[in-house]
């Protein structure tokens, strides 16, 4: 099991300005920033970090909403990091999500969900490839 995540704080956290906020948390709960990023993913990019989705029928909504600003990348560590991230930000849909998790306080929507969190240890290290070489993460 890997001590590593890959988490992005989404668009529209950014635009209500809940970055530091939500960097905070992260750090209180222990997990330590290996690597981060503040970056704006084009379409394209967009469309490559969610091409798993590519035949589901929201697709191209998440495509435009992941491109329409800024995001923070980020990879944390902690002991059990994947399974201890995905508690601490809740259900995808906040009106489900558990009283003090990130997307219960920050997210409105199941589409504008404020974070993402790796599901699996395997896609925590693919999807921190997509935005982070070696030199930009501290070993």
């Amino acid at each position: 099991m890997s001590n590593r995540t890959f988490t992005m704080i989404k668009p529209d956290a950014m635009e209500k300005g809940y970055a530091g906020q939500i960097i905070d948390r992260f750090e209180k709960e222990g997990f330590k920033l290996v690597a981060l990023k503040l970056t704006k993913l084009s379409p394209e990019k967009a469309g490559e970090f969610y091409a798993i989705h590519k035949e589901r029928p929201f697709y191209n909504d998440l495509v435009a909403y992941m491109s329409r600003g800024p995001i923070i990348a980020a990879i944390l560590e902690k002991e059990n990091a994947v399974t201890s991230f995905r508690e601490l930000i809740g259900a995808t849909n906040p009106v489900n999500a558990a009283e003090g998790t990130i997307r219960k306080e920050f997210a409105v929507s199941i589409e504008e969900n404020a974070v993402h969190g790796s599901d699996s240890d395997e896609n925590a290290a693919i999807e921190g490839d997509f935005f982070f070489n070696a030199f930009e993460r501290v070993i």
